[in-house]
């Protein structure tokens, strides 16, 4: 079974990707793979200089050696995405290298997310990630969910879809990798 964690990227008080984070969490499980949520807030630090750091960097990297993947849930703050997920990203390297990454984006506004996703792919490439090209943006979250439920049913086949090529590719890289 594919082990697919869900990085949560941002630690704001109410932040409604947490919504989006859960949904698709069941929807992950549905799918098949086996995944668990990674919260920002578990892994901050004030700088990325993991020799100040060194039990969360080794806490992080006991989660992402054994993914086969990752998805991440980002909002969008100011055409970007948070401080706080690019300080975790950098804390690994070489563990993230030639494993498939997906992208959920979430935002108040008509875009959702897609800024803060261009810009993720960028550090993801120079993390020597494979970007797949799905990705799930959930615009105008705070409509999007009533009582902790998606309302929008098309996000079902959305992520369905998703998930399909997300694993695929998780599938693909680990035979390649473990033939390095």
């Amino acid at each position: 079974m594919l082990y697919i964690p869900i990085i949560l990227g941002t630690a704001r008080v109410n932040r409604q990707s947490e919504k989006v984070a859960n949904f698709v969490l069941q929807e992950v499980r549905k799918f098949g793979l086996k995944s668990e949520l990674l919260d920002v807030r578990d892994f901050l630090v004030s700088a990325t200089d993991n020799t100040q750091q060194e039990t969360i960097t080794r806490k992080l990297a006991q989660k992402i050696i054994p993914a086969d993947g990752l998805i991440v849930v980002s909002p969008e703050y100011n055409h970007g995405y948070p401080g706080e997920l690019k300080l975790m990203l950098d804390l690994l390297y070489e563990e993230y290298a030639k494993k498939p990454i997906g992208f959920c984006a979430v935002s108040g506004g008509q875009i959702g997310g897609a800024r803060a996703v261009e810009q993720l792919r960028l550090v993801a490439i120079e993390l020597h990630m494979v970007p797949i090209r799905e990705a799930v943006y959930f615009p105008d979250v705070y409509k999007l969910f009533e009582n902790g439920k998606i309302k929008d049913t098309r996000y079902y086949e959305r992520v369905k879809k998703f998930l399909e090529e997300l694993s695929w590719y998780a599938e693909a890289l680990k035979i390649a990798r473990e033939k390095i």
